[in-house]
C-alpha cells in the first residue's frame, strides 16, 4: 500500500461477529481438558462420597480399596500438608475431605488414585464406613423449625418507617413463596488435571471461572506460595456460576496427587456424583407482609428471605445479600425492611448460579405484585406500572442507592405495543370464558438488575497485550470463556482500538502466569472489566506508537491519527504492520499490562447502605401459555422480549445470551425440580430425573429484540451493558402467565400463589385448589 492509498475498513466493534470457537464447537474440534493429550504416566483420581446426610464417622476400613486392581494409593485429610479447606469465604468450614463428621450425603471422604479412571471409580466404592447417624434437616422450613442455625452473618436492608407504613396502608396481605433451586447442568462436568513441576511447582488445568481462586486453594492445600501454582483455562463447556468456587475441590485433589506421586493426575466425576457433590442455586422460602392502597401502590414491604445454604458458607452470604438487593426488582417501596436467613442444612453447600440470588429476590417481588392485582381485580401490569421507580423522585433503593439510569418505563411501553399485549390479553380473557378445559394466560414482567460485584475489591481486571514486529497481536486477560462470548468481545475491543482486523488478534488461554490476582468471570462483569483492561493496554501502546510515528515522520503528535488499518502521519498513511516493525527497530516497547477498576461503587454491609452497583440493566418479556386443567400439562406458546444491553459490542452474541438466559430461567421456574428423599439423598441427579429444557421447549414464537436506542450512561467499554445474568429473570413472565391461566378456573377471583418450579403437577394441584376455594 503506498502512502496515498486509502485505509481499509475493518471496523469490528458493535457488529455481529461469530463466536471465536463457533466452528470448532460445531465440528467437535474445540479442545476441553478431557480432550487434552495426557502426559506419560498420568494417574486418575476419584472421590469416595459419604452415604449419610449427617453422621459421625466411627471408622473407615480402606483394605479393599488399597487391594483393588490398579490402585496406587488413597488420599485422606492426613495426606494434606497444608490446610484441609477449600472454603471461598475463608471461614474454614469446607474441608477437602471429611474427618470426624459428615454434613451431607455426598460429602467427600477420601480420594482413590489409580492407573485408570475406571479403576479409581470402582475402588472408591469399596471402603467400609461405619457411621453414627445424627438428626438431619434438608430444607428451609425444617432448618427454621430446628432453630434457624446460619452458615454466615445475615443482612438487613431497611429504609423508611416500616411499622407505620404497614399500619397506615388501606390494605394488607401476608403470604409466602417457595422458590426452588437449580442444578447448573453444564455440558462439561467438573474436571482438573495437574502436572507436577520442579521444586514446589505445579501446573493445573481446571474447568473454572476463577483461576486465581483455584491457584489460592491449591497453594493453601499444598502449603506453598501462590507463585508456585499456575492455573490454565482455555475454555469451559458451560459454567453458569457452578464453576466459580466448586472447581476448587477437584483442582486441589488433582494437585495433591500429582505432587505426592510426581505424576500428572486427572480427576473427572461422573454426572451423578458431580450433581451430588457440588452446589446449586439456592432454594428460598420468602415470607412477606405488604401494605398497599386501592390503586395498587405499595406502601410498605416487610420480608424474610430464608435460603437453603447447605452445610458451609461457600458464597451464601453474598448470594442472599444480592437476593435482598433485588427484592425491589423495578419497584419503589416507600418503606421497606428485608432480611436474609442463610440457613445451615444437611445438603451440599449451595453456590453461585447465574443471577446470584437476584432472581429469587425478584421472584418474590413479582409474587406480591400478583397478589395485589388479584386482590384488587386488576391486570398485574397495571400494578407493576403503579409501582415503577420514578425518574426524578421515588427512586431510592432499599440499600439507599439512587436509581439514575431508569429506562424501565420506555422498555415496558415499547414491548407492550410491539407484542400487542392489550389486544392479546383481551382475546385470552374471551377465550377462557368459552373454554372449560384449556385455559390461557399472558403476562408482561420487567427486570432491573444491578451490575457489579458487591464485594468491591473484585471489581478490577488486568490484561496483557503484546504487539509483535509483524503487526500481529497477542491478547491475554483474566476473564474466562465458558461459551458466553467473552473472548471474542475483548478481541473486538482490541482490534477496534488498533484499527486492525480480528484475524490479527490472537486470543490466548487464560492463565495466572500472565495476568495475576484476577476476579471470577461472574456477576455479568466479564466484558466490562476485561474489555476495559485490554483497552487500557492498547492505549499505552498506542501512545508510544504515536510518539514514535511523529518522530519518525517529522510531524506533530497531534497530526498522527489512528485510522482503520494503521495511522495517518500527516499526509502519509502507515499500515499497522509497518508501524510495528519500525517501532521495534527504534526500540519502542510493544507490550503493556492494562488495568481497570470500576469507579463510583462502594458498599457498607454493616449499615446496609452504599452504591454497590455501577449501573442497572433493564428488560421486559411477554409470555403466553396454554394449560390443560385436567392434567396440568402446558405449553409456552409465544414469548416477546425487549432487552437493554446498552450499545451492544456484538449483537449476535448478545441476542444468543438473551435467548439462552431466558430458556435457562424458564427451566429453573418450570421443569427443573431438585428432590431429596427422607434420608437426605439427592434423587434428581441425572437427566433421567432432572429435566432441563429441550430444544422442543423453546416457544414456537420467540421474538427477541435488543433496545438498540440504549447506550450506557456510564463510560463502560463501548457504552455497552452486561448481558450474562439479567436475561434469566425475563422468564418470570412464564410463571405469571401460568398463574393467570390457573386463576381462570376461579374467574380470577383468587390469587393462585404457585410455588416454583411450576411443574405440571403444581399447575394441576393449583387448578384443583382454586376450584375448591371458589366453591367455598
Amino acid at each position: 500500500m503506498n502512502k496515498h492509498e486509502a485505509p481499509i475498513a475493518l471496523a469490528s466493534l458493535h457488529t455481529s461477529t461469530r463466536h471465536d470457537s463457533g466452528p470448532k464447537h460445531v465440528a467437535g474440534t474445540a479442545e476441553y481438558i478431557d480432550d487434552m493429550i495426557e502426559p506419560a504416566g498420568t494417574v486418575h483420581a476419584y472421590l469416595a462420597l459419604s452415604t449419610r446426610a449427617h453422621a459421625e464417622i466411627v471408622s473407615i476400613d480402606y483394605a479393599a480399596v488399597k487391594a483393588a486392581l490398579g490402585v496406587i494409593g488413597i488420599l485422606t485429610a492426613e495426606d494434606i500438608p497444608g490446610e484441609n479447606d477449600v472454603s471461598p469465604s475463608h471461614k474454614h468450614d469446607e474441608p477437602v475431605f471429611a474427618t470426624d463428621k459428615v454434613h451431607f450425603w455426598g460429602q467427600p471422604l477420601f480420594a482413590v488414585v489409580a492407573e485408570t479412571r475406571d479403576q479409581a471409580r470402582r475402588a472408591a466404592h469399596l471402603a467400609k464406613v461405619e457411621y453414627r447417624e445424627l438428626q438431619h434437616h434438608t430444607d428451609v422450613r425444617a432448618a427454621q423449625a430446628a432453630g434457624g442455625k446460619l452458615v454466615t452473618e445475615p443482612l438487613k436492608l431497611e429504609r423508611g418507617d416500616i411499622e407505620a407504613g404497614l399500619a397506615a396502608a388501606p390494605h394488607r396481605l401476608k403470604g409466602s413463596i417457595a422458590i426452588g433451586g437449580q442444578d447448573h447442568f453444564y455440558l462439561e462436568g467438573h474436571i482438573a488435571m495437574a502436572v507436577p513441576g520442579e521444586d514446589e511447582d505445579v501446573t493445573v488445568f481446571s474447568s473454572t471461572q476463577h483461576p486465581s481462586e483455584v491457584q489460592l486453594m491449591v497453594a493453601q492445600v499444598l502449603a506453598i506460595r501462590h507463585h508456585a501454582v499456575t492455573v490454565n483455562v482455555r475454555r469451559m463447556g458451560g459454567g453458569f456460576g457452578g464453576k466459580e468456587t466448586q472447581g476448587n475441590l477437584f483442582a486441589a485433589v488433582a494437585a495433591l496427587a500429582a505432587k505426592k506421586w510426581n505424576r500428572a493426575c486427572k480427576i473427572r466425576p461422573d454426572r451423578d456424583d458431580d450433581m451430588t457433590a457440588t452446589g446449586k442455586r439456592h432454594d428460598f422460602v420468602v415470607d412477606y407482609d405488604v401494605g398497599y392502597d386501592d390503586s395498587g401502590k405499595i406502601h410498605a414491604v416487610d420480608a424474610v428471605y430464608g435460603a437453603r445454604a447447605g452445610f458451609s458458607s461457600d458464597l451464601s452470604g453474598p448470594v442472599t445479600d444480592r437476593a435482598l438487593f433485588h427484592a425491589d426488582n423495578a419497584y419503589w417501596y416507600p418503606a421497606v425492611r428485608v432480611r436474609s436467613e442463610p440457613l445451615y442444612t444437611n445438603t451440599v453447600s449451595n453456590t453461585a448460579f447465574r443471577g446470584f440470588g437476584g432472581p429469587q429476590g425478584m421472584m418474590a417481588a413479582e409474587r406480591w405484585i400478583e397478589d395485589i392485582a388479584y386482590a384488587l381485580g386488576k391486570d398485574p401490569l397495571e400494578i407493576r406500572r403503579a409501582n415503577f421507580y420514578g425518574l426524578d423522585t421515588n427512586n431510592v433503593t432499599p440499600y439507599h442507592q439512587t436509581v439514575e439510569d431508569n429506562i424501565i418505563h420506555r422498555i415496558v411501553d415499547e414491548l407492550e405495543a410491539s407484542a400487542d399485549y392489550q389486544a392479546r390479553r383481551a382475546a385470552i380473557l374471551s377465550y377462557n370464558q368459552g373454554s372449560p378445559i384449556l385455559k390461557k394466560g399472558i403476562a408482561l414482567t420487567p427486570v432491573k438488575f444491578g451490575i457489579s460485584f458487591t464485594a468491591t475489591w473484585y471489581n478490577q481486571a488486568g490484561a496483557l497485550v503484546h504487539v509483535y514486529k509483524d503487526g500481529s497481536i497477542h491478547l491475554s486477560h483474566g476473564g474466562t470463556e465458558m461459551g458466553q462470548g467473552l473472548y471474542i468481545k475483548v478481541a473486538q475491543v482490541l482490534a477496534d482500538a488498533f484499527g486492525v482486523g480480528l484475524d490479527v488478534v490472537k486470543i490466548m488461554a487464560t492463565t495466572t502466569g500472565k495476568v495475576p490476582n484476577t476476579s471470577a468471570t461472574a456477576a455479568s462483569s466479564g466484558s466490562d472489566l476485561n474489555g476495559m483492561a485490554a483497552y487500557d493496554a492498547a492505549r499505552q501502546i498506542k501512545e508510544r506508537l504515536t510518539a514514535h510515528a511523529a518522530k519518525l515522520h517529522q510531524v506533530a503528535e497531534a497530526e498522527v491519527q489512528w485510522v482503520q488499518g494503521g495511522i495517518q502521519a500527516g499526509a502519509r498513511f502507515v499500515p499497522f504492520a509497518e508501524l510495528a516493525a519500525s517501532a521495534y527497530l527504534n526500540r519502542v516497547q510493544l507490550s503493556a499490562a492494562g488495568f481497570y477498576q470500576t469507579p463510583k461503587i462502594h458498599w457498607d454491609r454493616a449499615t446496609g447502605r452504599g452504591h454497590p452497583f455501577y449501573y442497572f440493566a433493564y428488560g421486559a418479556s411477554v409470555s403466553e401459555v396454554t394449560i390443560d386443567t385436567l392434567t396440568g400439562e402446558y405449553t409456552v406458546d409465544r414469548v416477546d422480549i425487549l432487552h437493554d444491553v446498552g450499545k451492544s459490542l456484538n449483537p449476535a452474541i448478545d441476542i444468543g445470551q438473551v435467548e439462552g438466559g431466558f430458556i435457562q430461567g424458564m427451566g429453573w421456574l418450570t421443569t427443573e425440580e431438585l428432590v431429596w428423599d427422607d434420608k437426605g439423598q439427592l434423587r434428581t441427579k441425572a437427566p433421567s430425573t432432572y429435566k432441563i429444557p429441550l430444544a422442543s421447549d423453546v416457544p414456537a414464537v420467540f421474538n427477541v429484540r435488543l433496545a438498540e436506542w440504549s447506550a450506557n450512561a456510564e463510560p463502560t467499554i463501548g457504552r455497552s451493558k452486561a448481558v450474562g445474568e439479567p436475561p434469566l429473570m425475563l422468564a418470570m413472565s412464564v410463571v405469571e402467565a401460568l398463574s393467570m391461566a390457573v386463576a381462570a378456573v376461579a374467574d380470577y377471583g383468587i390469587a393462585p400463589r404457585l410455588d416454583t418450579p411450576v411443574t405440571p403437577e403444581r399447575v394441576l394441584m393449583g387448578c384443583e385448589r382454586l376450584k375448591r376455594e371458589a366453591r367455598g
